[in-house]
């Protein structure tokens, strides 16, 4: 009983964090990639770039690289935070039952 209500909680804190990353993660996650794959091209290539194909799939490869670590860190703080709120709240109800009998 405790671990699937446990695994429910999980899934509904990762559905949640991914309504989160959505709203939240998606637009700062390919902003800060976007901005440190310039950088990083820029150190190759030189500043300001040029219209190049290779310092575009650069800054296109570390914005993607952004947005999956932005998901990845809220989808999984999401869950987790669900997760043990699920156990707190297992745990208490143990307490209760054990304190009634």
């Amino acid at each position: 009983m405790k671990n699937s209500f446990s695994k429910k909680a999980a899934l509904i804190g990762a559905g949640a964090g991914l309504v989160l990353f959505g709203m939240f993660g998606l637009l700062p996650g390919s902003l800060l990639g976007g901005a440190a794959g310039l950088k990083f091209a820029g150190l190759f290539f030189g500043l300001p770039l040029e219209p190049g194909i290779i310092s575009r799939a650069i800054v296109l490869a570390s914005m993607l690289m952004g947005v999956m670590v932005s998901g990845i860190i809220v989808i999984t703080a999401a869950s987790t935070t669900a997760w043990l709120i699920s156990k707190v709240i297992s745990v208490s109800t143990e307490d209760k039952a054990s304190q009634a009998a």
